[in-house]
Parts: structure tokens; C-alpha cells; sequence
């Protein structure tokens, strides 16, 4: 038997609320970016897309208007060192502590505690922030369906079989599982799980339950599970504390690891709960944090179990230390602004680079009671961008796509509006090796060159870069580039200087949004537009209809974020595969449908290397650059927070999360110097004149 490591979950989805979209899927929210959870990068003008389940907790799978901040999170992969799979050499290993995906473990099985933690941090006090997960409102407490918009923070009620290291690319160890052992085939995985494991409610976590969660999971679910979960043939109880799950096909690199980062559900809780249907009724648990109180679209609290059965545990050593986590919801960012400097917030997030910029210069800051911080990012910045709708007649046309993307003046923007802080986003995989650069090398041709009668001569080119302006606003050569492409895709200027199509029909494009703050980052891209012959316009709805038409694609263009993990694979077929475009609710917002590409997937999933891997998706990110299916935003490979100075951190900081929510806690001592000035209410509580659905830029 083999045993392989994992990575982490991605969240991915992000939209135009904030400065950019956050790891998680969701558009505009009057910022940046699209922020996401705790845990994610953001970038201006947030929109708010939609949040998908995720694998490790929820299956978040899309970034939203808050899709990239520092709470988010998403999927699953697996082990490599197997490479049976690829056609490599057979090998065996016994049942082993961790998983992952090219490479040995940091951690060894004896290990005490992740580096990136403060084993002896205290455990106390209440952290108040604000919903970073993409929407700005919440109506259920399932997070695992397509139906509803789910609360933030309902992974910390569920574990899985294992846990991921923030400081490793692709790694997981041992949580309700001791031990992991893959098939010496590849062909399934084998999990023997704690005794002491317990739901919330004192009964047992049995292999019965991992069984029963598999099910569930692929057969009602999110269908971005039985999307991703496809090739897992089965999982079966071989006793009580033995689950096996068995794979189908050759693609299985990832699989390993993606069932141990899946939420584990009580069989006997569902045998009476309808799991496919959404409900306000507090779900059971076996993770650290149970829900406290709720109200819909407001707030949602959740607190620290003192009967949490894993809180000992090397991976849980020193994590999780606040009694209570709180979200609260706005519909302003403005709102929100003004709640983290009159302490209604402890900690903030900023989306948005004028409010980073200006919004902070109050006493509090420059006497060091409320601080700003910017926390490194190291993980892949993710694609946030103007997602064009290629379900639409009008933008199957490529020279169409590439000529909207021409309209949009990015160095004007990051100097008018956004304070120069942010570098324009050109890959799928910004921020990373895996991004393409300059003309593809020997081993990227030989991936490309089966397809070159397929593919545009762009691919075989150097890498598509957006144009850059010189800022003055003056873009006058783009646009007529812009406006020629238009003209040679069959687009023809009338009398009133629209331009119309054979049929007589005009280019319309209608931006969708929920958040109007956005309106200033999107405004003067529509004038560009407009300036060109096309039919343009921006269409404001309601936080429901926003999702309800995302959900069902029914958009011309949105502002999403979305990142992937340090080692993508499965979930690539969820962003850009041919079958996620026909199914509602996955991340595949262009619906891109290209049997090239999904080619391609495959081969970054067969990569038996992580040199492989990152050769595989250069070429990927070429395709989809050439193929223009968004208008590309912007990044910042950092995270922007403000919160008061009543909270300690460790001295080592994990490398691919900022950590906020399970590695920080409580200092009652700054806390009591915090509150002697008299300037930070030390419990305030939001009301309902504060009420609203999320927060906004």
C-alpha cells in the first residue's frame, strides 16, 4: 500500500465588492477587489458571485464580492508519489500520518504542533468581523447544496479526515483519520479513524458516517461535488472505524487527498434531516466551534466547544483559541467602514484602495490603538475579472471578447481610483510559477502541438498581455483596435453609430452587479465602450436575484474571483470544463467548452511531477488567455487589515495563510489597556440600525 499527502482547501470565488475578488466566487461589492474569507487575497472592486461548497469545509468553490480575504477556502488533491497512476513505478509504504501530493512531509508523525502556532496561546475573548465569503446576506445554514445563501463559518462546525499545513504547498495530516495507506495501484485509500472521535452531541464519528457524507455529498449536493467527486467509485465501511474509498479511471492523482479534506456529516443527524433542502436549524458537528446565534442576513456567532474532542490533537495544538467568532453582515462598505473605527468590528479586512488609502487617518490609528496592517500572500493571486458570458451568441466570436477587453483602460484606473496600489492581473495563475510567460518552451509545445490546428496562433506566441495606457485616459488606439476586431467579427456601425450585426441586432452587454459602489470602477469602462458602438449598460439587483441569475448564468458580464490551489488539479474541471459549463452552479462563469482545454485538464491531473504540473498549466493559461474570456482586473499579493490592538499572533507565520480566525487570540492585556482609553467599546454589538445583508465596499 501507498500513502500519499495532500494540499489545501481552495475557496475559491471572488467579485467586484472590494479591491478584488477573493477565493471564493462572488462579484461586486462596491470595492477592489473581490474579497473572500480570512485566508484569501482581494483586489478592488469587488463583485459578489456566489459561494460553491468546499472540500475541506465547505466546498467553496467561488470567490465573491469578498472572495479573497483572509477566511477563505476551498478543495482537494492528493498524492504523487505514486506514479503508478502516470505510468510510473509501483511502490508501497505503510499506513502513514499525513498525505501529500510530490513530496515527503514536513511534519514527522511524532510531531507536536504546526511551526506557524503559539502552542501556549491563551484561550479567551470574542473576535468581531465582518462576512468576507462573498455574499452580503445569508438565508441558510447548509452550505453543502446549491440551494441558499450559506452563513460564513460553518467549516469550523465540521472536521474532516485530515487537516491541511499552511506551510506546505500540498500537504495533510491525520484529524478524525490516525492513518492514511493508498493502494500500492493508486486505485483507493484506506483511512482508520480515531476512537476518541466525536460528534458534538457525545456520539461517536464511525466509518458508517465518512460513508454516509461520501453519499450525500455526491448524490445531493453542490454539483461541483459530483463534479469533482466523479472518479470515486465508492466508499465503504469495513468496520467501525475503517472507511475504504475506491477510485475508477486513470485520472486518480488527486483523489486521495480530496476524500480526506471532505466534511464528515452524522449519519443518524440525516437519517431525520432532509440534507438536500436548506434549514436555519443549527447542523451537528464534530469540529471546534458550534453556532451560538444567528440572525438572517445579520449576523451569525459561533462558539468554542470546551468538549471539543480534538482540541489536543498536533494539529490542533494551539489553534482555535477565541471563545466566540462572530460575522456580522453589511450591505455598505461605507457602513462598515465606520463600524471597525467605532469598534463595532474588531478586525476588517479593506477591499477598497481609496478607503486603505484615506478612510483610516482618525487618532486611533496614529496613536496605535486601531492598527493597519498588510500581511504577506504567497499563494496564486487567482483570476479576478469582467467573466464573459460565451453561452451568449454575442460572445462566442473570440475577436469579440479580445475587443472588450481592449475598452477597459486598467493604468487609468490604478491611478484615478485606486491609488496606484495594485498591478494588472494577466494569468489564470497570477502570482505563481504556473503562470505563462514569453513564448512556450520545448515542454509546453509538446503538450500544445497536437492541438496547433485547433488553437489560435496566439497560443504558440508570446503569452497575451492586455495593452498598457499611458493613464491619461487617452485610449483612443485600443479603441480602435477594439472597434475594428468588432468590425471584422461581422459587427457593423449604423447611423446612430451602434454597431449591429446581419440580423440588425445591436452588441448589447449588460453588466450585472448587486453593489453600486462599484458603479465607479465600471462607469468609465462603460463609456469606453460606448465611445465603440456597443450597446452597454449596468444592471443593479438585489443580493437574491444577483445569485439566483449567477447561479443559472443568466448574465452577459460580472465581476468574479476566483483562485485555485498551490497544486490544482480536479477542481480545474469545475473553472473551465466542458461539462461544468452545462451545469448550474459551478465556477465555469464563461462557459468555456473546449475540448482542448479539457485535454489539457487531464494532463495537468496525470502530472507526476510538480515540474510537470506547472508545465502543464502554462500551456493551459495560454489557451485561456488566448481565448479571452474575461477582461482581466487586477491583484495585490497581500492582505490589507485593520483591528483593534487587543489581539496576539504567532511569531512564525504560516506561508500560505494569514491565519486570523485559528492561529490568533485573545491579549486581555492589550484588551485592558485597550479599554482604558475609553475609545474601543470592548463588546459592542451590532443593532438593527447597522442591519444589512453584507458588507460592502
Amino acid at each position: 500500500m501507498m500513502t500519499l499527502h495532500r494540499d489545501r482547501p481552495l475557496t475559491l470565488a471572488l467579485s467586484p465588492g472590494g479591491e478584488g475578488i477573493a477565493a471564493n466566487f462572488n462579484p461586486s461589492r462596491g470595492g477592489e477587489v473581490c474579497p473572500s474569507p480570512l485566508g484569501e487575497k482581494v483586489a478592488e472592486g469587488r463583485t459578489r458571485g456566489r459561494s460553491f461548497p468546499s472540500i475541506n469545509s465547505p466546498l467553496t468553490l467561488a470567490l465573491s464580492p469578498r472572495g479573497e480575504g483572509i477566511f477563505a477556502s476551498f478543495a482537494a488533491t492528493l498524492l504523487a508519489v505514486l506514479m503508478l497512476c502516470a505510468g510510473g513505478p509501483v511502490a508501497s509504504a505503510e499506513p502513514r500520518h499525513g498525505l501529500s501530493i510530490f513530496g515527503d512531509l514536513k511534519y514527522a508523525a511524532d510531531f507536536k504542533h504546526f511551526d506557524y502556532v503559539n502552542p501556549d496561546a491563551s484561550k479567551g475573548g470574542r473576535l468581531v468581523t465582518m462576512g468576507t465569503g462573498g455574499a452580503n446576506t445569508f438565508d441558510s445554514l447548509n452550505e453543502y447544496i446549491l440551494k441558499g445563501d450559506k452563513a460564513q463559518g460553518l467549516e469550523m462546525l465540521f472536521d474532516p479526515l485530515m487537516a491541511p499545513a499552511a506551510d506546505e504547498p500540498d500537504a495533510v495530516y491525520g484529524l478524525v483519520a490516525e492513518t492514511a495507506d493508498v493502494a500500492a495501484d493508486g486505485m483507493s485509500v484506506t483511512f482508520r479513524l480515531r476512537p476518541e472521535a466525536k460528534f458534538s452531541d457525545g456520539s461517536q464519528v464511525t466509518a458508517d458516517d465518512v460513508a454516509t457524507s461520501f453519499q450525500l455529498l455526491k448524490e445531493k449536493g453542490h454539483p461541483s461535488f459530483s463534479l469533482t467527486l466523479r472518479d470515486v467509485e465508492k466508499a465503504e465501511a469495513l468496520d467501525a472505524a475503517t472507511v475504504k474509498y475506491t477510485f475508477q479511471g486513470s485520472l486518480v492523482r488527486d483523489l486521495p487527498v480530496l476524500v480526506a479534506r471532505l466534511p464528515i456529516l452524522s449519519k443518524a443527524y440525516y437519517a431525520t434531516e432532509k440534507f438536500e433542502e436548506t434549514t436555519l436549524k443549527p447542523p451537528l458537528g464534530s469540529g471546534p466551534y458550534k453556532i451560538k446565534d444567528f440572525r438572517p442576513g445579520t449576523y451569525i456567532a459561533y462558539e468554542r466547544r470546551d468538549d471539543y474532542w480534538a482540541k489536543d490533537l498536533p494539529v490542533n495544538k494551539g489553534r482555535y483559541n477565541f471563545d466566540e467568532i462572530r460575522f456580522d453582515y453589511y450591505r455598505d462598505r461605507n457602513v462598515e467602514l465606520e463600524a471597525i473605527k467605532s469598534g463595532q468590528l474588531d478586525l476588517r479586512e479593506e477591499f477598497t484602495s481609496v478607503n486603505w488609502a484615506t478612510g483610516y487617518n482618525i487618532p486611533a490609528v496614529t496613536e496605535g490603538r486601531l492598527i493597519k496592517d498588510t500581511l504577506p500572500d504567497e499563494r496564486p493571486s487567482g483570476a479576478q475579472g469582467y467573466f464573459l458570458n460565451t453561452r451568449r451568441d454575442a460572445f462566442k466570436d473570440p475577436r469579440v471578447r479580445e475587443a472588450l477587453g481592449l475598452a477597459f483602460d486598467f493604468e487609468w484606473s490604478n491611478k484615478k481610483l485606486f491609488y496606484g496600489l495594485y498591478k494588472r492581473t494577466h494569468s489564470f495563475f497570477e502570482n505563481s510559477d504556473m503562470k505563462a510567460t514569453g513564448k512556450p518552451s520545448a515542454e509546453e509545445l509538446a503538450l500544445l502541438e497536437p492541438f496547433r490546428d485547433k488553437l489560435p496562433p496566439q497560443v504558440f506566441d508570446e503569452a497575451y498581455v492586455p495593452p498598457v495606457t499611458d493613464a491619461s485616459g487617452d485610449n483612443r488606439a485600443n479603441l480602435k483596435k477594439a472597434r475594428d476586431l468588432l468590425i471584422a467579427a461581422g459587427w457593423t456601425p449604423g447611423n446612430d453609430r451602434l454597431l449591429r450585426n446581419a440580423k440588425g441586432e445591436t452588441l448589447k452587454v449588460e453588466f450585472l452587479s448587486f453593489e453600486p459602489m462599484f458603479e465607479r470602477i465600471t462607469g468609465p469602462y462603460v463609456d469606453n465602450l460606448k465611445r465603440i458602438g456597443v450597446d452597454v449598460s449596468m444592471r443593479m439587483v438585489d443580493p437574491a436575484q444577483y445569485e439566483r441569475r449567477m447561479k443559472s448564468f443568466d448574465f452577459d458580464a460580472s465581476t468574479q474571483r476566483y483562485a485555485l490551489r498551490l497544486t490544482p488539479g480536479i477542481e480545474m474541471r469545475g473553472y473551465w470544463g466542458s461539462e461544468a459549463a452545462k451545469m448550474d452552479g459551478t465556477q465555469n462563469l464563461a462557459g468555456i467548452a473546449d475540448p482542448v482545454i479539457d485535454a489539457l485538464i487531464d494532463k495537468v491531473m496525470a502530472a507526476k511531477s510538480r515540474t510537470e504540473l506547472v508545465t502543464a498549466t502554462r500551456a493551459i493559461d495560454r489557451v485561456l488567455r488566448a481565448g479571452h474570456y474575461w477582461v482581466p482586473h487586477w491583484y495585490k499579493a497581500s492582505h490589507n487589515l485593520a483591528y483593534w490592538n487587543k489581539f496576539s499572533r504567532p511569531a512564525v507565520a504560516a506561508k500560505y495563510d494569514p491565519g486570523v480566525l485559528d492561529t490568533w487570540w485573545f491579549d486581555s492585556a492589550k484588551a485592558e489597556a485597550l479599554t482604558k482609553t475609553g475609545q474601543q467599546p470592548a463588546e459592542a454589538t451590532k443593532t438593527d440600525s447597522t442591519k444589512t445583508d453584507k458588507a460592502t465596499p
